[in-house]
């Protein structure tokens, strides 16, 4: 079992751990929670445990036992995209199979790599790899334009790192260093497995740790990518193809997609302005070897078992899990991978329901009204801008539960069984190049507004400004959350807290740039976004600097969320008040609960660096540091933990 850094309680609200119960007065989350964190044990396939998580294991552990009944009896599944759903489950437990087939699977992606033994091979076979999915300098998707989100654009991205994060490789990063240790090792050994020599794998690992290198300095951290706006760089696609000429993307997009595109977005310029010098014929060994090794460990979990958890390590190693999921486990998250939005709709129509579904978005449009009614209150917007985020918000689209209607694209997976002579890498790869190509064909397509974010069986919630549309998948409407067996102001400081944290979205930092339809466009007065960049800067302020498990909080990573955590449980304790049994207490301990936390100390590295949320316990007390209203419902004051002068607290929605 994994323990929580042990520290004094009378720190005040930022300390998250103790050795003995606080007083909430003094520490609101470990009132709630602390004699949960001395017995709760993380599981050893799982990062963490705590609110979410145990929601997840439970609605894994139900869904497992509902694929094990299906394929025991087929006939009971009467959805024909379940039952392929159910084929791949089938086929991801076939371990005597897999086991016995060896690497043979993966045999024709290496030879498509093997094929690529120059720049201009790579430049011959651009299409072909872009629809294979092969591994190249640079990624592409085909997503809204940002500033006309009635059409689509091609946006193009840079390749992901080895490492979780460009921070893990400064110098005096020591888990950087132990990580890509582990990466090593992990990835010589897996080579051996497909057959080179133990010097033959030492080498192409340094190379692809070589290219890997090269990569760095021309990308972003997670603290910049924070402000997605700035991901948005159209550039007419004659413009782009000049600064990597020694690419071929005309070619390869005229195949792709038809035609070469009028326009791109690229999500990093800076990184494509300098791609050119790691396309020279010095560097293609590198690539080569950062090619082979990633697709390589890409294979890994559809072919033998020893592979699946050999390959695993460094995953695990990131979060601090300490085993691999079991095969019944794998099988499951893989089908569900593949098929979430099928899965999800079987999920909540069997454990949710229309009925609970209907009574949810009450709640969802009441939180809405209750927004607007603050923004009418509200002292620092002119009456314009107040106008136009009612509009805002008149036109968010609400979608609880699970979809009526499935994509197009889950008619198009059929999986080939092991009795027709598919493998399970086979299925994957063929599973993979229907959906790229399903993605790559909407650029000539109307965007679709019906699609769902989040599929009915995550515990989680969003809000898409691109969209301006709110998601609450159906499994997280359940305890503590919220339950009809709950008082109506702990689902106020549960549920009502989520979803006016999603309202809130369309508010923060980055969602208050996108208008009504989503378009990215400016829809304030200049001194309006200046008091609310004000309001915004003071919450940065905030949360900057607050030591947590051995580090502390990047308050400009995590400021989106943070405006969000505040609009939310503000909004939900105004709603909380309305009603005739509110209960204050109550509300604030829900609020605390459904934040509890328990997690390794690689993943709690691993979220102070990349995450946008602020760690779960501190916005469980921060957040409640700011409404005046908790002083009042627990008798705070100046000489407890939890004080916070009324000067310091940060109000914004």
């Amino acid at each position: 079992m994994e323990k929580l850094n042990q520290v004094t309680v009378r720190g005040g609200a930022g300390d998250t751990t103790a050795a003995e119960t606080a007083r909430i007065q003094d520490n609101l989350y470990l009132a709630i929670n602390g004699e949960w964190a001395k017995t709760a044990e993380i599981p050893a396939d799982r990062p963490r445990t705590g609110g979410f998580s145990d929601l997840d294991e439970g609605l894994e552990k139900q869904l497992l036992a509902d694929f094990a009944s299906f394929r025991q009896d087929p006939s009971q599944v009467n959805d024909p995209i379940l039952a392929e759903a159910v084929k791949l489950n089938a086929l991801a437990l076939d371990f005597d199979q897999r086991d016995q087939a060896g690497v043979a699977a993966a045999q024709p992606i290496l030879t498509e790599v093997a094929g690529i033994g120059s720049w201009a091979d790579f430049n011959g076979q651009l299409a072909a790899l872009i629809k294979d999915g092969i591994v190249k300098p640079f990624s592409l998707s085909v997503d809204p334009d940002m500033k006309n989100t009635d059409v689509n654009l091609v946006y193009v991205d840079v390749p992901g790192l080895i490492l979780p994060d460009k921070t893990y490789y400064a110098k005096d990063n020591e888990n950087g260093a132990q990580l890509l240790a582990v990466w090593t090792k992990m990835a010589e050994e897996v080579l051996v497995k497909f057959g080179y020599s133990a010097a033959e794998a030492e080498k192409e690992v340094d190379q692809a740790k070589q290219f890997d290198a090269l990569i760095v300095p021309l990308v972003k951290n997670s603290e910049e990518l924070a402000d997605y706006t700035k991901q948005y760089n159209p550039y007419a696609f004659a413009d782009f193809i000049k600064l990597v000429p020694e690419i071929d993307f005309t070619s390869a997009f005229v195949t792709v997609f038809g035609k070469a595109p009028e326009k791109v977005v690229l999500t990093q310029p800076h990184y494509f302005e300098n791609l050119g010098q790691l396309v020279t014929a010095a560097r293609f060994p590198l690539y080569h070897s950062w090619l082979l090794v990633n697709e390589i460990l890409g294979t890994t979990g559809a072919l033998t078992d020893e592979l699946r958890i050999l390959g695993g390590t460094y995953s695990r190693a990131i979060g601090g899990q300490k085993e691999a999921s079991a095969q019944d486990k794998f099988a499951y998250r893989l089908a569900n991978g593949y098929f979430d939005d099928v899965v999800g709709k079987y999920y909540g129509e069997k454990y949710f329901g229309d009925a609970a579904r209907q009574d949810v978005a009450k709640m969802v449009h009441k939180m809405i009204e209750v927004y607007k009614a603050r923004l009418a209150e509200n002292t620092w917007l002119s009456q314009a801008t107040k106008d136009k985020a009612i509009v805002k918000l008149n036109t968010i689209k609400i979608k609880v539960g699970y979809p009526d209607k499935l994509q197009p694209i889950y008619a198009k997976l059929k999986v080939k069984t092991a009795a027709e002579g598919g493998t399970l890498l086979g299925n994957l790869l063929s599973l993979d190049r229907i959906v790229r190509e399903y993605g790559f064909a909407k650029l000539d397509q109307p965007v679709d507004r019906g699609r769902w974010a989040m599929p009915g069986n995550l515990v989680n919630a969003c809000y898409d400004p691109s969209f301006n549309d709110i998601t609450f998948p159906a499994a997280i409407l359940q305890a503590p959350f919220y339950s009809l067996q709950q008082s109506s102001s702990e689902n106020y400081g549960g549920i009502g807290a989520v979803i006016a944290h999603e309202i809130s979205h369309a508010f923060d930092n980055n969602g208050a740039k996108f208008d009504e339809k989503g378009n990215m466009t400016n829809w304030w007065t200049d001194a309006d976004y200046a008091a609310f960049e004000k309001r915004t800067q003071a919450m940065i302020k905030e949360f900057d600097g607050i030591p947590y498990a051995g580090a502390k909080v990047n308050g400009k990573l995590v400021i989106s969320e943070n405006v969000a955590d505040g609009g939310g449980l503000s909004c939900a304790l105004q709603a909380a008040k309305a009603e005739a049994d509110v209960d204050l207490p109550a509300f604030f301990t829900n609020w605390a609960r459904v934040w509890r936390l328990k997690a390794t100390a690689a993943f709690n590295q691993l979220l102070l660096s990349i995450d946008v949320h602020a760690p779960g316990p501190l916005r469980a007390n921060v957040q409640a540091q700011n409404m005046d209203d908790f002083y009042t419902a627990f008798n705070v004051t100046e000489q407890d933990g939890m004080w916070l002068a009324p000067a310091e607290r940060v109000n914004i929605w």
